[in-house]
């Protein structure tokens, strides 16, 4: 069986829709999946010195959960996972952070 393409404009419209709605289909599955899997937390005691941006940057070299993200994506996770309105820390201060 042979296809006739009668309108070359209309197809190539057609098939990005299509791959735009299987796009668009993949990333709201892949969300889902990934919300709503099990998520492991550590806790982290604040140390002389540390800073979040310390913290941050320890985790996106050691922690498989934020490999490949920005820093300061990462710095603003962490400010809003363990509720701080700013970015001051205290020695001793336990810290939530996402692990994998």
């Amino acid at each position: 069986m042979k296809l006739k393409i009668v309108s070359f404009p209309k197809f190539i419209c057609s098939i990005g829709t299509l791959l735009g709605v299987i796009i668009l289909l993949s990333l709201i599955f892949s969300n889902i999946t990934l919300s709503y899997g099990e998520m492991d937390y550590k806790t982290v005691y604040v140390i002389q010195g540390d800073t979040l941006w310390t913290i941050a940057k320890r985790e996106q070299i050691c922690n498989p959960y934020y490999e490949d993200k920005d820093i300061r994506d990462i710095v603003y996770e962490l400010k809003k996972l363990n509720h701080l309105q700013e970015s001051n820390l205290y020695v001793g201060q336990a810290l939530t952070i996402p692990n994998i």
